[in-house]
């Protein structure tokens, strides 16, 4: 597979008075996967986001973006064209006084013909299914909405690469789930890289891969299922476990012959009918 970036030896720390936030890390991500940065607040996650996206430097190690070295001056652009970021609170984020202008804001900041610039805000729009929102006023959408139209301001831009930190920790189930799903579309349909800071396991089970943090190392890798095969280690880190998964362990502990690889309450669920219908 194509690596889209490559973190090596990576360490930082905000003042020689203070510990490593980041502490040697190394991982590749792969073009078009969707690889979740899993950990408690204060494992170094978001601190990793901003590395990838050349907000901050390494102060030990090299990270690289499309093949461009993050410390080089000369192409840190090119860098932070390749990302588009999402971050915790929507309501932040935005500058126009409506959803299109909102949309528009960032490729009139990078000098689009307006030409382009109609039929890019015109098709992100409707791939986060925002289009018949184009000139509403962003105050008055859900959360969920204005996320969308966050993404939809990044998905104009055509990065490689979207990081979401933490872009679901202030929705209610409905708008994380609208986000997953508008995300996944994205990553399936048009192939676009997602990284997802977050310590929400229940978004981090749709990913491809798990990057587990604490304490400013990597400690666990690997896809979902392997990893929430043993859940041991991500309780004694603080993290809450997915409701199917506490429910299938819960049953697994009662006695009842559950495999451990169930991670959706759909395949918990079909488990148990088989189950019954076997008794």
């Amino acid at each position: 597979m194509e690596k889209i970036i490559e973190v090596s030896g990576l360490s930082y720390r905000y003042t020689e008075e203070h510990p490593w936030v980041l502490k040697d890390i190394n991982f590749t991500v792969n073009k078009g996967e969707w690889l979740s940065i899993v950990g408690h607040n204060g494992s170094g996650k978001s601190t990793l986001a901003k590395c990838l996206n050349g907000l901050i430097l390494p102060q030990r190690g090299i990270v690289r973006v499309g093949g461009y070295n993050t410390a080089d001056e000369k192409t840190i652009w090119d860098v932070r064209r390749l990302v588009g970021m999402v971050f915790q609170n929507p309501d932040n984020q935005f500058v126009g006084a409506t959803v299109q202008d909102d949309v528009a804001f960032g490729m009139e900041n990078h000098g689009l013909p307006r030409e382009e610039m109609i039929k890019r805000l015109s098709e992100a729009l409707r791939l986060v299914k925002m289009d018949s929102f184009a000139k509403s006023e962003p105050h008055r959408l859900s959360g969920g909405q204005k996320q969308r139209v966050a993404i939809a301001g990044i998905v104009a831009l055509q990065p490689l690469i979207i990081i979401m930190d933490e872009a679901t920790s202030m929705l209610d189930p409905e708008g994380r789930k609208e986000i997953i799903q508008t995300v996944r579309a994205l990553n399936k349909e048009h192939h676009l890289t997602v990284i997802s800071i977050t310590h929400d396991l229940e978004e981090a089970i749709h990913s491809d891969r798990l990057l587990v943090m604490n304490d400013g190392q990597i400690i666990r890798e690997g896809q979902p299922r392997d990893i929430f095969k043993s859940t041991d280690l991500l309780k004694k880190i603080g993290l809450d476990l997915p409701f199917a998964i506490k429910l299938r362990n819960a049953l697994r502990a009662k006695g009842v012959p559950l495999k451990d690889t169930a991670l959706f309450q759909e395949e918990l669920v079909d488990e148990l009918w088989t189950f019954h219908s076997n008794m």
